[in-house]
């Protein structure tokens, strides 16, 4: 918990106790484990508490080899858990790198190799060098450094980072946490390219790409300039086939569109507007018909509410004058078909005097608003008598009796056979009578019938 370490350092036949303060602990770049060779130095001290004395280890480190692949392990798995490996992060290479920056040293066979490789599979890509230290301790800062300047760049595309084969010791810059994250932090692709193949650094786990070696590298962020010339050509070929066979296809085509019917003989586009033309006057005349049927049909309806009180002559009128309004009607129709008719001959014969491909669409839209014109006309034609009829049977509801009983006035007839009464000489006392009203009716006993005056004096005459 303190952060504090404490270990025994022990051979056959010593052992010493050992204690290592936070402060040190924190600088280890490996783990103490059981079993581990150590090489510590420090101060002997005395622990009061137990009477014993104790190794204040300042330094550790592990003894031979062991040391850096204890380092190595520990670095690994400390990024690892930080992500830094993760395959999702890496990014492609550019299919066709226009400037590629070489981070390595500038005197090595290494940086001679790329560059013979990079001119000879794609000269068109520009390669620049950034002078870098790839051993020793001031290599992990030099490699930092590089990296940050080919970043800076604004033409470099993608990077290449590494140098030829040699001892662990001399890759040991490559397994440095600095040039991990320094790669890491790359807003450009980094191809790692360290030694041999079988040499792996934490250069080449953190990279977008690893490269087994430096010549690889090369191959790897360019395309072979040869490959793309034959793909082009076959692409090309493909290109020029394909036009050709488009070419034949729209050659049939034309060929198939001016042989139909409508553009060696355009009088047919004519005759087919004329028929199309008849077509809706026919369906116009009958959508009149029809509407004109359903007024007749309401009329007919009304007459037969309004027997009962004989309003014939009025109805016989109403009935005149709305025979009247449909042969004006179908009159007027017949005429604006005809004209219809006639102004297409007309542009039929201009249309057959004239070179047709020219003219064929101006008179298609002339039909066009023909048609619109008439069915327009018939339109409102039947709208007009609409109206008319809804005139007349509001007429005719004013003339009903019953509409008269709204007025004050009322309905006698006399009972039990339900005579109508117009007079007070049909009644006399005590008949009964049967009263209608606009709203319900009364029931009434006669108890004196009194004759209009003419009639009482005919009766005083003959007496």
């Amino acid at each position: 918990r303190s952060g504090h370490l404490y270990f025994t350092l022990k051979d056959e036949e010593a052992a010493l106790e050992c204690v290592c303060f936070r402060s040190v602990a924190e600088t280890l770049n490996f783990e103490i484990a059981d079993g581990i060779q150590l090489v510590a130095a420090g101060r002997i001290t005395v622990y009061e508490k137990q009477g014993r004395y104790q190794l204040v280890a300042t330094r550790l480190h592990p003894d031979g080899l062991g040391a850096l692949y204890l380092a190595f392990e520990r670095l690994k798995e400390k990024l690892e858990g930080e992500g830094l490996f993760d395959v999702s992060r890496k990014r492609p290479l550019p299919a066709f790198p226009r400037c590629i920056g070489l981070v390595t040293s500038p005197t090595g066979a290494a940086v001679e190799d790329m560059k013979n490789i990079l001119s000879r599979r794609y000269p068109l890509a520009r390669v620049i060098v950034f002078p870098t230290l790839v051993q020793g301790e001031q290599a992990p800062e030099s490699i930092v450094a590089s990296l940050a300047a080919a970043n800076a760049h604004e033409d470099v595309d993608v990077i290449i980072v590494g140098r030829g084969g040699g001892s662990i010791e001399d890759l040991w810059a490559f397994n440095d946490e600095r040039v991990a994250r320094a790669i890491f932090a790359s807003r450009k692709p980094v191809v790692s390219a360290v030694g041999h193949e079988t040499d792996v650094t934490i250069a080449d786990l953190v990279a977008d790409l690893r490269a087994p070696t430096p010549s690889a590298a090369a191959e790897l962020v360019v395309p072979h300039a040869g490959e793309l010339l034959g793909r082009i050509e076959a692409l090309a070929r493909h290109a020029r086939t394909a036009l050709r066979e488009r070419l034949r296809r729209a050659r049939s085509e034309l060929a198939e569109v001016l042989a139909r019917p409508p553009l060696r003989t355009p009088q047919i586009i004519v005759e087919q507007r004329a028929q199309r033309l008849d077509d809706a006057g026919a369906a116009a005349e009958a959508a009149l018909r029809r509407v004109l049927e359903r007024a007749a049909h309401r009329l007919r309806l009304a007459a037969v509410r309004l027997e009962a009180h004989r309003p014939h002559r009025l109805l016989e009128r109403r009935r005149e004058r709305l025979e009247a309004l449909q042969r004006r009607a179908q009159l007027g129709l017949v005429r604006a078909l005809d004209r219809c008719r006639s102004r297409l001959e007309v542009g039929a014969a201009r249309l057959e005097a004239n070179h047709p491909r020219r003219l064929v669409a101006h008179r298609r839209q002339a039909v066009a608003s023909l048609a619109r014109r008439a069915q327009l006309a018939i339109a409102n034609g039947m709208a007009g008598h609409a109206a008319r009829l809804g005139i007349l049977l509001g007429r005719l509801q004013a003339l009903n009796p019953r509409a008269v009983l709204g007025r004050g006035y009322s309905i006698v007839m006399r009972l039990p056979d339900e005579a109508l009464v117009r007079s007070a000489r049909q009644v006399a006392p005590p008949d009964p009578l049967r009263i209608l009203l606009a709203e319900g009716e009364l029931r009434a006993e006669t108890t004196e019938s009194i004759p209009p005056p003419e009639a009482r004096d005919d009766e005083g005459g003959e007496g």
